[in-house]
């Protein structure tokens, strides 16, 4: 038992004098202990072991090497021939070290207070940017006939509302052009008659000209361009290929007509989706899921770095494939988000109220989580604690420590091995005592 405490306190030892030889410029040769500031003083048994004497403040030289070794006068180690280093001693600070200001500035020690704040469980996960299934759109014919060109190439090519998009022959849009002339030539005898004072404007011309601003509308409604009604009016000419445009602006996401394809009347030939808004489908996993719920807070990282906000807006009731879907809608009137593109995700669940301390003051072990606690005019403890969720570069603080207490952020590794140095030696002088 004996061999395996003098192994750990060596390589303690090696570790802190390394250390402070690389970090604070002191030599092996120097009182390397001696640069902590004061370390905790040894108990009764090993100051009398030792023959220090009780007094409030006495001075012991310590092997760096073999910590075990301690004298009341300066001395070299019997064991590896090391000279003993000095240690400053104050009695009452059992399990703990004391740092004076200077070596406080060397190490760069920083101190944090815990505090409550709202904190929540991150759960990672990825996305898929898809087409917002409310915008999506079917363009379809309204005529049977055959395709003759078409305008529409890719899939991703955007579309503005009026553009033209495809051509047709159709013989039943023929017929809808003749019977649109005979309303025309209809119309523009009426307009002379009146002008001649034939007619007078009364219920029957009137009906006939909403009959004719009818058809008109039926036509443009039909997808049939401005400009080839406008054509067919000025001219009263049949046009047996019709050019065909777009009702709402997009992005094509699905092509099911080419140039001459036969299309009937109803035929879905194209669909394109508005990509102002867009849907980022996440991935979860049914136990990621049990902790998540609709109008938690979403992080999304877009591919060129930045980070979006949102609310997560739906959670799949079903598993599918042992995997649960969850929804969020993003407004990308700016962001320029491509469906199909994966992002990274991080969902905020369970937000709730918590005493929290910066992660990097919580040192993990196999005995437990553990912090370096300020007690004050350069002491220091390490106090065991419990830890629930981490967010970000917070921890939560479940057990062990109070509001407003101050802990080590950094250094205290250095810290933590001062005072790990002392315990030791404490217990290896306890165990020879009781032999």
């Amino acid at each position: 038992m004996a061999k395996k405490i003098i192994a750990v306190l060596a390589l303690a030892a090696i570790l802190s004098s390394y250390y402070l030889y690389r970090h604070l410029s002191i030599s092996w040769h120097e009182p390397v202990l001696a640069s902590f500031g004061t370390i905790a003083a040894p108990s009764a048994k090993l100051q009398a072991l030792s023959g220090i004497k009780q007094s409030a403040q006495s001075k012991v030289w310590v092997c760096p090497m073999h910590p075990e070794i301690m004298q009341d006068h300066p001395d070299t180690c019997p064991i590896c021939g090391m000279k003993l280093v000095e240690v400053n001693s104050h009695i009452g600070h059992d399990h703990g070290v004391h740092v004076d200001t200077a070596s406080i500035q060397k190490l760069g020690v920083r101190l944090a207070s815990a505090t409550r704040t709202r904190i929540s469980q991150e759960i990672p996960s990825y996305g898929n940017v898809t087409e917002d299934g409310s915008t999506m759109y079917n363009i379809y014919s309204t005529f049977t006939g055959i395709i003759k060109k078409t305008y529409i190439h890719s899939v991703g090519q955007k579309i503005e509302k009026g553009q033209v998009i495809y051509e047709i022959y159709s013989p039943e849009l023929i017929m809808q052009e003749k019977a649109f002339i005979s309303f025309i030539e209809r119309r523009n005898q009426l307009m002379r008659n009146i002008e001649d004072n034939r007619f007078k404007e009364d219920d029957f011309v009137m009906n006939l000209l909403q009959d004719f601003s009818r058809e008109r509308s039926r036509f443009l409604q039909q997808g049939v361009s401005l400009d080839t009604v406008q054509k067919i009016e000025d001219s009263s000419m049949i046009f047996e290929v019709v050019k065909i445009v777009a009702a709402e602006s997009g992005v094509i996401t699905q092509i099911n007509a080419r140039e001459g394809s036969l299309v009937t009347s109803s035929a879905t030939l194209f669909t394109l989706a508005n990509v102002n808004k867009v849907w980022v489908d996440i991935t979860l996993y049914p136990d990621q899921a049990q902790r998540v719920k609709t109008g938690d807070m979403v992080t999304i990282k877009i591919p060129d770095g930045e980070k979006i906000e949102a609310m997560l807006d739906f959670v799949s009731p079903v598993a599918e494939g042992n995997k649960v879907d969850a929804r969020v809608a993003i407004d990308n009137s700016k962001l320029h988000l491509r469906p199909g593109n994966f992002v990274d995700v991080i969902i905020h669940a369970q937000p709730h109220e918590a005493l929290v301390l910066p992660r990097s003051a919580v040192m993990h072990s196999g005995n437990g989580d553990y912090v370096i606690l300020s007690q004050g005019k350069g002491h220091f403890l390490p106090v065991p604690v419990e830890t629930g969720v981490e967010s970000g570069d917070l921890a939560e603080i479940t057990d062990g420590l109070q509001e407003g207490a101050q802990v080590a952020v950094n250094g205290q590794f250095l810290l933590d091995a001062a005072v790990s140095l002392h315990d030791a030696a404490e217990r290896m002088q306890e165990t020879h005592l009781h032999k």
